[in-house]
């Protein structure tokens, strides 16, 4: 779902949406139902309430399929902003509100330590540094995977390589990745 022609398409359901195409919005649902499922999976925990939210989901997606600009936003990132932020509201609302704030100033603080955050802002630096030395179609294939969730076969897609190819190219760049990282 991520080739150029892919995301024209969806930009154009969207737009029949706003239009109250209801066969549009069939399609939209069918191609970017799985992908917002698992975000919203991913914040809700529960696949239960995922289902619930994914219904509430595309009932605003429907509703405010008229507020999407094309070329201003990806199509894809319009949508997983609006099944993010759904969900992230729904957890809002179990969170229970505390009714003294002098209780909170007994909750440890389960962040980072600042020696962690330096680790970690070395960390991040060492492997941007390592992403670099791979070639740029293989370094933006890898963050695709890892980084930004999309399947090997939607960067198989993207990158118009066959599957396998992709695979390789993954493995091959982890490896390279490995080895940058330990040396």
């Amino acid at each position: 779902m991520s080739t150029q022609a892919d995301v024209g398409a969806i930009a154009d359901l969207i737009a029949r949406c706003a239009l109250r195409d209801r066969a549009a919005f069939r399609l939209l649902y069918e191609r970017t139902s799985a992908k917002l499922f698992g975000v919203a999976l991913r914040i809700l925990k529960d696949r239960a309430e995922t289902e619930e939210a994914i219904q509430e989901i595309y009932i605003k997606i429907w509703q405010k399929a008229d507020r999407y600009v094309a070329g201003q936003y990806s199509p894809i990132s319009w949508l997983v902003a609006v099944a993010r932020n759904h969900a992230l509201d729904k957890v809002r609302v179990k969170r229970p509100v505390s009714e003294d704030i002098d209780a909170a100033l007994d909750i440890a603080d389960l962040g980072p330590s600042p020696e962690r955050q330096v680790e970690q802002s070395e960390d991040s630096a060492r492997i941007a540094h390592c992403l670099g030395t791979l070639e740029p179609d293989r370094a933006e294939a890898v963050r695709g995977a890892y980084l930004d969730g999309f399947s090997y076969e939607e960067l198989a897609q993207r990158h118009a390589v066959p599957l396998n190819t992709m695979r390789t190219w993954l493995r091959r760049s982890l490896a390279k990745l490995k080895e940058c990282l330990t040396s």
